[in-house]
């Protein structure tokens, strides 16, 4: 099992109040799962995503990654595992403007210390797989927004995570450029990558084989395709 929770709570305290995230939450998912998690604004959704990305900490119950307990390791052994292990996409594509597509989708190797020659093999290949070397050389501005998060996704995979962790992936995007990016998302998904995806909307949600509806902080259903 990639991803085991059990009994995963989160609580927050605002203006001296105590905010339930996530209540009891338990999810179990395999190496080359395409998963869902659905459900309206403030549900919950990204709180689970950082959790399940180590961003966050749980308040109660335990996360397990890869057959190792998460929730007493301190912040530097979280961050190891998040660079060795994790591929992060957001709504808001957060690539940086100075550098070009290469340079972007490159930068993720640079942090793990890959030699040049590596790197540079590695991303062309990645570009090859996510239609991008004709974009090489161009800068996130210069892109539509399909575009940018092509790149995203490219840098997510780059260091051949085992979880891919996506945030309202299409959220900025319109319908076709969406499309575009879940089929590539599930292309990922058929060559073997592990993805947990967020988002309120039915269709995107559909790519996944399995559904998880989220309400005020709890697992309400669970769809399996």
């Amino acid at each position: 099992m990639l991803i085991e929770t059990i009994n995963l709570t989160k609580k927050y305290i605002v203006n001296e109040f105590e905010i339930t995230a996530l209540n009891n939450i338990n999810l179990s998912i395999k190496t080359g799962d395409f998963v869902s998690i659905i459900g309206p604004s403030g549900c919950g959704k990204s709180s689970l995503l950082n959790i399940l990305g180590m961003i966050d900490r749980t308040s109660s119950g335990n996360y397990i990654f890869d057959d190792i307990e998460t929730t007493s390791l301190n912040e530097k052994q979280r961050a190891n595992i998040r660079k060795m292990n994790m591929g992060f996409v957001f709504q808001s594509f957060n690539l940086i403007d100075e550098l070009s597509v290469y340079e972007n989708i490159e930068l993720p190797l640079i942090y793990q210390k890959f030699k040049e020659k590596q790197r540079e093999e590695r991303v062309f290949q990645i570009m090859e797989k996510t239609q991008l070397l004709s974009k090489k050389d161009f800068f996130p501005q210069q892109l539509s927004g399909g575009q940018q998060q092509r790149v995203a996704i490219a840098r997510a995979i780059i260091s051949d995570p085992k979880l891919i962790l996506a945030d309202e992936p299409t959220g900025n995007l319109d319908s076709f450029h969406a499309k575009e990016v879940m089929e590539l998302l599930s292309r990922l998904n058929e060559n073997g990558a592990t993805i947990v995806l967020v988002t309120h909307a039915s269709h995107i949600a559909d790519f996944a084989h399995r559904i998880y509806n989220l309400f005020d902080g709890k697992i309400i259903s669970e769809k399996i395709k």
